[in-house]
């Protein structure tokens, strides 16, 4: 991991040692307030299961187009399925990013009437191994979110257990990217123009090539290369908004290879945790001060990702 990225080991908030807990939840919630990203090895994310995913992901994006677009649904602004390469721009770009595809959403399991909001993950008959293998992989990156958010509600003052109710279910999102092989003087646009994620925290294993670079407050880009058994983490928008700033959505981007590597694609696998479309975005109030007057007007999670997916060019 680049050195401007501190790297923590989760099994010390797993640990029964209080003095642990204490020192991961208060250098989580350091760098959270003054990076926005933060290494975490010990993630418990199943290694063989990304492993699987990666050899998947990279068999689906080798196939040929036409195979592709069957898994293009209309209407689905991208949330289910294929997204065909130029499609998503950054909120402040009107050139689109080097890339495509392909998302795997929630399953619920039990009769909470909130299944009736996400539509059916699209399954690839084509390659059933990857979006069976995702479906699972989504499952273990959920389970060391949820752990993450209880260190984070903690370091907030809040009960351990605020984000429990309202990521229940949530509308997270599984994504794998794929960036081709660049084959011509790209149009002004990079694989990933400068962005804040929209959700809550990100959680991102390690891709197959660099390029992820993080904008610092002193604007500098610095590198981010998780070492091996290590993923990047890093806060939302959704999560900056209801800290009121106090954690930051911190700027980043996924930069073109120098012109001799232009031939070597990228995969990259982000799990963007999502709450329940009626989680209440509302500023909370410890987050609000004389010196930290209130930034945001009220939303709700689902109102605000509509509105975030159609400024990236997702929704019409």
């Amino acid at each position: 991991m680049a050195s401007y990225v501190p790297v923590l080991d989760l099994n010390l908030f797993r640990s029964q040692n209080m003095a642990d807990r204490d020192r991961f939840v208060h250098e989580l919630g350091h760098a959270f307030r003054n990076i926005g990203f933060v290494g975490i090895r010990n993630h418990g994310i199943d290694q063989e299961l990304v492993d699987r995913f990666y050899a998947a992901a990279k068999a689906f994006f080798s196939l040929p187009l036409e195979v592709k677009h069957k898994y293009e649904i209309p209407g689905l602004a991208g949330q289910r399925g294929y997204t065909s390469f130029g499609k998503e721009h950054a909120k402040h770009s009107k050139v689109a990013d080097l890339k495509e595809f392909f998302q795997i959403g929630q399953t619920v399991s039990d009769d909470d009437p909130i299944r009736l909001e996400y539509p059916d993950n699209v399954v690839t008959t084509d390659l059933p191994d990857f979006t069976e293998v995702g479906a699972a992989l989504f499952r273990s990156f959920e389970a060391s979110g949820a752990l993450l958010l209880r260190a984070i509600a903690l370091d907030l003052g809040l009960e351990v257990d605020y984000f429990d109710s309202r990521i229940k279910n949530g509308n997270s999102i599984l994504r794998a990217i794929h960036y081709p092989p660049i084959l011509q003087e790209p149009d002004s646009a990079i694989r990933s123009e400068q962005h804040e994620d929209i959700n809550l925290i990100t959680l991102l294993v390690g891709a197959s090539a660099g390029g992820l670079q993080v904008l610092t407050k002193e604007d500098k880009w610095m590198d981010v290369l998780p070492g091996e058994n290590e993923i990047v983490v890093n806060v939302g928008d959704m999560l900056q908004r209801l800290t009121n700033n106090v954690l930051k959505s911190t700027t980043h981007r996924v930069v073109n290879p120098p012109r001799e590597l232009w031939h070597v694609p990228r995969l990259s696998i982000p799990f963007f945790l999502h709450p329940r479309s009626t989680m209440d975005l509302s500023c909370l109030p410890s987050c609000i001060s004389q010196e930290n007057s209130l930034h945001y007007d009220s939303i709700t999670a689902g109102a605000y990702l509509d509105e975030r997916l159609r400024e990236i060019g997702l929704k019409k």
